[in-house]
């Protein structure tokens, strides 16, 4: 064993000493220089040195002050021993503010580092707490920011395992000015819990936990909800979390540590249902869209004491500027397109599309003015199957296809494209033996979905839908490579539409925002982007935490759904009517009417590419043989 001498011992006190930080340096540089400077202002005082004749007192006043200001030295006078004297403690002097300024300059940049990495407490309250870091994040803050644009002092708080600045320089580039929403950033692990305290949950409104983009995304999702539900230092009030999972067969465990405080989105099966309905009517995710976003129209839940006993029916025409759709009862079950005679019972809360909660007002009208002669006949339109064509393959494409079995008509086709052989053989033979679907069959052509000759020889004009679906390849890696892939084959799709004089309902997927206004040149019908619309239903959830059942049914096919039906079902084309007289058309088959698509605007991008939502019911439109009447259905 090597000896420890005293010079190692006295080495590693001061080694020890030194690592205490900056409040410790000082104290002990403090004692240093009150100890020189006594002892040289004693050994002054003894020795007659000083030519005034000063006391210990004053000497030692005098010999601080030349510490911190040396350049008095030059003024001195006396005798030589009195001048070494000066010039010793002018010489410590020198020593003491030279690392009193090393060691404040240091604590203030490790200071200035802590902040910028964001280690300090949090002291909000009623703020909105994002955990984590993913794409999503940059639509769920601007949709944090419109719905807290009334508020004077609103707060979102971001937790994520990347660097403060770097945070803060991306919210600035992709989501532009905040207004009067504050944006703090923290470093950290979100499911640690000592990192959790510094954000301050007890207090937080809502909780968001994004997900990384890798193969352990619900791992990390499971763990943070595991870390808020579960640490000791927790409150007893119930968080409000909201939080994506993307395998389905993860939701059971997330739930159950959750103990009723999360509300999960399944993001797969959730796109994979939007996918399914939107590839067979054009417009549908312009109308989720406006649905789930916080710049249009919203979903509110409203008490209506004068509606109290009235029946269902009789509340679609309450509202001149706001769209009824269901029912929320006293229990907390949700009903959306309820009977047309179920009553609205005490306690219970209509559910309301509106531009904001202070719009949601009765009309004041004597009659409501319906035009009785402009209402046509019910005709029950018989399903035909239909024929769909993915272009493409990747993990949501066996949920898609499984979704699209529920909706269409026995003996429906699909057909798939794509150059990922091995996974589409694995589903193929699966969906074509005993645990086939119902009213699909299913059908692989192998190849490059940008290839012009193989699209070509596909004959478009058999489909009723396309679907192109953003597929990865060995060439083809990240987000923008993919899209780019996925943007050269709507070119060719659209010109082969064109030189053959036909159209067909074209849906794309889309893995980056940004590239949808690159795509609108296609004129592809809809533009599924998975993050943007996920993170709009995220930012819904996370303000009201009672919208989940409802987007839960409105996107379950066993349910009621948004469909765009021919306008000549309800009213006489190149009438005139307002939209009290559609809405009592859709009552008399069981429908809310939520809105109308314009065929002549569907190619603008201004106009919502036709789609208009709850509009005002006095307001008379011109409805053609070509356009469509929204309506909440169940078929």
């Amino acid at each position: 064993m090597h000896p420890i001498s005293p010079r190692d011992r006295l080495r590693y006190k001061f080694d020890s000493m030194m690592a205490k930080g900056p409040v410790i340096l000082i104290g002990w540089l403090a004692i240093l220089t009150i100890a020189i400077i006594s002892l040289i202002s004693l050994l002054v005082q003894l020795l007659g040195l000083d030519p005034e004749g000063r006391g210990f007192l004053q000497l030692a006043w005098a010999g601080l002050m030349r510490t911190l200001d040396s350049g008095t030295m030059g003024g001195d006078a006396g005798s030589w021993p009195f001048l070494f004297a000066m010039l010793a403690t002018t010489l410590t002097g020198i020593f003491v503010v030279s690392i009193l300024i090393g060691i404040l300059t240091t604590g203030i940049e490790g200071k200035m580092d802590d902040l910028r990495k964001g280690r300090s407490f949090v002291a909000e309250s009623g703020h909105s707490l994002i955990l984590g870091w993913s794409p999503q994040i940059f639509t769920l803050i601007s949709e944090l920011v419109l719905a807290n644009a009334n508020q004077s002092r609103s707060c979102i708080v971001i937790l994520a395992e990347k660097d403060a600045m770097e945070m803060q320089d991306e919210i600035r580039s992709r989501v532009g000015d905040t207004g009067r929403t504050r944006v703090v950033y923290r470093t950290g692990i979100p499911h640690d819990i000592t990192n959790l305290l510094i954000v301050n949950p007890d207090a937080a409104r809502s909780i968001a936990i994004l997900s990384p983009e890798d193969e352990n995304a619900d791992a990390y999702v499971i763990k943070t909800i595991l870390a808020l539900t579960n640490h000791p230092q927790r409150s007893a009030k119930p968080y409000h979390i909201v939080a994506v999972v993307h395998d389905e067969k993860n939701l059971a465990v997330a739930r159950m540590i959750g103990r009723g405080e999360v509300e999960l989105i399944a993001a797969s099966e959730m796109i994979a249902r939007i996918t399914a309905q939107t590839c067979r009517q054009s417009g549908l995710s312009i109308a989720y869209t406006e649905l789930l976003d916080f710049g249009g129209d919203e979903i509110y839940f409203k008490q209506e004491a004068a509606l109290n006993g009235k029946l269902f029916h009789e509340a679609l025409f309450a509202y001149e500027e706001s769209a009824v759709i269901g029912i929320r009862f006293h229990d907390g079950r949700i009903q959306l397109n309820p009977p047309m005679e179920t009553r609205i019972e005490n306690g219970a809360k209509l559910i309301v599309i509106s531009a904001d909660d202070d719009t949601i007002k009765l009309a004041q009208l004597p009659a409501i003015p319906i035009a009785q002669e402009a209402i046509r006949q019910a005709t029950p339109r018989l399903s035909a199957p239909e024929s769909t064509l993915i272009l493409g393959w990747n993990k949501s494409a066996s949920m898609i296809i499984r979704q699209l079995d529920q909706y269409v008509a026995a003996g429906s086709v699909v057909k798939i494209v794509s150059s990922r052989q091995g996974e589409v053989d694995n589903f193929y033979s699966e969906a074509t033996g005993d645990q086939g679907y119902v009213n699909l069959r299913c059908d692989f052509t192998p190849g490059d979905v940008t290839d012009r000759w193989l699209l070509d020889s596909l004959g478009l004009q058999r489909y009723d839908h396309v679907i192109v679906l953003s597929e990865a390849t060995d060439t083809a890696t990240d987000d923008q490579e993919i899209d780019a892939r996925t943007l050269i084959t709507l070119l060719h799709l659209r010109d082969i539409c064109d030189r053959g004089g036909f159209s067909v309902s074209i849906v794309s997927e889309m893995l980056d925002i940004r590239n949808r206004e690159l795509a609108q040149v296609t004129r592809a019908d809809d533009f599924v982007v998975s993050d943007k619309l996920i993170s709009l239903m995220f930012s819904q959830i996370s303000e009201n935490k009672e919208l989940a059942p409802v987007f839960q049914d409105l996107f379950d096919p066993d349910g009621s759904e948004i469909y765009f039906k021919p306008a000549d079902d309800y009213v006489q084309p190149g009438t005139a009517v307002n939209f009290y007289t559609v809405t009592e058309a859709a009552r008399r088959r069981g429908e809310v009417a939520i809105g109308y698509r314009l065929q002549a605007d569907a190619n603008s991008v201004e106009k919502s590419y036709g789609v208009t939502l709850n509009p005002a019911k006095s307001q008379p439109v011109t409805y053609g043989p070509q356009d469509r009447i929204i309506v909440l259905a169940e078929s």
